[in-house]
């Protein structure tokens, strides 16, 4: 694997995990959402991933160990989870139907709690491969002294 490849693929994963720790604040923030733009409490999103395969090869080549620059991961889409909606009796609540249930949203706090550990060890991760690589630069600069 060449230098900038190296440094590339890390860079790809770093900027991948914080979308994907931007996602997870958004719903976290939008917790106790019930009425948004689209009508209905607010839906939780996902991050989707996939990897970043060099133009005219296939993903086999590429673990045949025939990688070049352009590889990595790359986000493919934020999809809402259609898991269904909390139901909360609080017939005070102002978005209560008829029956005093509130749709509340589909976020748990737990879960994107796990997943936020989870992007931030993968984050961390790929900032040790790039500090690993530019170490392994330096030092092959040093050896031409």
């Amino acid at each position: 694997m060449r230098f900038l490849s190296a440094i590339d693929t890390s860079a790809s994963g770093m900027t991948a995990q914080r979308l994907r720790m931007d996602v997870i604040a958004n719903n976290l923030a939008n917790v106790s959402t019930t009425r948004t733009s689209q009508g209905g409490p607010y839906r939780r999103q996902m991050v989707i991933f996939e990897a970043r395969v060099p133009q005219g090869r296939s993903f086999q080549e590429v673990l045949a160990g025939e990688l070049d620059s352009g590889a990595g991961v790359r986000v493919k889409e934020i999809r809402e989870d259609n898991s269904p909606f909390k139901r909360v009796y609080d017939p005070s609540h102002p978005d209560a139907g008829e029956d005093g249930y509130v749709s509340m949203p589909n976020v748990n706090v737990v879960s994107e709690m796990i997943d936020m550990i989870s992007a931030t060890r993968a984050y961390e991760a790929n900032v040790t491969c790039l500090n690993a690589t530019k170490s392994m630069a330096t030092k092959a600069l040093e050896i031409g002294r």
